[in-house]
């Protein structure tokens, strides 16, 4: 991004935050849904990290790289509250009276399939890290953000970046252990911390 599109974003050019919009959306998006697991909740978070974003607009510098460490660490913040409130209206919602519950069959087909069997699995070993170690995982292995650049996203030194994915790739691998043996997953039980590269415009 050159430093005058990154000037006329903090002056407020409407016209330069759209051109920001089409560059970034869809990483933002893939990123909130790494760490939230539901698509929904990353629309809204893009939602939320796009209007932080134009609100905190002047604290972008006018020289630099790619602003999208930039975003992807607004992002990141705007995940942490949202689960808050989840866990708030959560909590709120399971003070009410009960109503009978319905069995879901869609739920009974789809725990019939290997594939969904797998996705959960890996689900569950990512709920087992740190809240710190996710968000680094999913900046550096997913997003593909350079250990300053995630450190710049999260505001926190690079050897913390180090350690934290150090950490969260060897939790992971102990945890997908079970699945070494079937499916898709053998012999390849770190595919979940392989990166998967979505450019650094």
């Amino acid at each position: 991004m050159d430093t005058n599109l990154r000037t006329r974003i903090r002056a407020g050019d409407h016209d330069a935050f759209g051109e920001l919009f089409d560059a970034y959306a869809r990483s933002v998006y893939n990123h909130a849904y790494r760490l939230t697991g539901d698509w929904a909740v990353a629309e809204d978070v893009v939602s939320l990290t796009f209007l932080d974003a134009w609100r905190l607009r002047e604290r972008l510098d006018t020289e630099g790289g790619s602003v999208r460490p930039w975003l992807l660490g607004i992002a990141t913040n705007v995940t942490r509250n949202t689960r808050r409130a989840a866990r708030r209206h959560a909590a709120a919602m399971a003070r009410l009276p009960r109503e009978e519950a319905v069995r879901d069959f869609a739920e009974e087909v789809a725990g019939r399939l290997d594939d969904a069997a797998q996705l959960a699995a890996v689900r569950t070993a990512l709920a087992r890290l740190r809240r710190a170690e996710r968000e680094v995982l999913a900046l550096c292995v997913w997003s593909g953000l350079d250990y300053a650049a995630a450190a710049r996203a999260l505001g926190v030194p690079v050897g913390t970046v180090r350690s934290r994915l150090s950490r969260a790739r060897a939790k992971l691998a102990k945890h997908m252990e079970p699945l070494s043996g079937r499916g898709q997953m053998k012999g390849d039980r770190t595919t979940a911390v392989r990166p998967i590269r979505e450019g650094n415009r």
